[in-house]
């Protein structure tokens, strides 16, 4: 008689578990229908400066320079650094460890260590407003591999164009390039380095190809 009665509560339990797991299933099936679908958002690079801010679109066609700028970013390998080259009509160059020194001959030689293999793209251009790997010459650098940290913005279509196909371009300013006119505009001396120090910051910021467009007036590509 108590083995039936044993036996009878071992089905009841069974039944309560039973019935309490699959309770759980179907409302783990229920919220994930409910779910709002993942939109896919693309990377964009605030360089704050004194002068401004600088908003800047990463392209997807060159991922190990976008990968690496956004890794250096986020450990705020450039937050102090300077734009320590600067020339009218042609570009402003920054993103050199060296430059938070006191030592401006230094300027232009740092690095975090190593290079980035090139992703030129012929159909990415040095426009006005682009975002490029600067780089070893290629009488030292064959390979044309890119610097792991300095960086470029061209700031005219005609006085760059003959870097095309050169060097790696992985990003373009969709707003702010007022900021980078202000900058190449500041005194320099004789290595093109401006007399004052003029430090940025990187912030990363994530959006959605719509909100890109609304906000930057900029459609993606690349």
């Amino acid at each position: 008689m108590f083995y039936f009665r044993f036996m009878k509560c071992l089905k009841t339990i069974f039944l309560i578990v039973l019935a309490v797991f699959l309770y759980g299933c179907k409302k783990d099936k229920v919220e994930t229908k409910n779910q709002e679908p993942t939109v896919a958002k693309d990377t964009i690079i605030e360089l704050s400066t004194s002068f401004g801010n600088m908003y800047i679109y990463l392209y997807k066609a060159t991922p190990l320079h976008r990968t690496n700028i956004i890794k250096l970013a986020k450990e705020g390998f450039y937050d102090g650094t300077t734009f320590h080259r600067n020339i009218l009509n042609f570009m402003i160059q920054g993103g050199d460890p060296n430059s938070k020194d006191n030592d401006s001959l230094n300027d232009g030689s740092g690095g975090p260590g190593y290079t980035i293999p090139n992703e030129i793209r012929d159909s990415i251009k040095h426009d006005r407003g682009c975002l490029a790997a600067a780089r070893l010459g290629d009488n030292l650098n064959p390979e044309r591999e890119s610097s792991g940290s300095q960086f470029y913005i061209c700031l005219s279509k005609s006085g760059t164009a003959h870097l095309n196909n050169l060097y790696t371009v992985y990003g373009y300013v969709m707003k702010g390039m007022e900021v980078a006119d202000a900058i190449v505009r500041q005194k320099k001396d004789a290595n093109d380095r401006p007399l004052t120090d003029i430090k940025m910051q990187m912030k990363i910021i994530l959006k959605t190809t719509e909100e890109i467009k609304t906000e930057y007036n900029y459609t993606p590509k690349y």
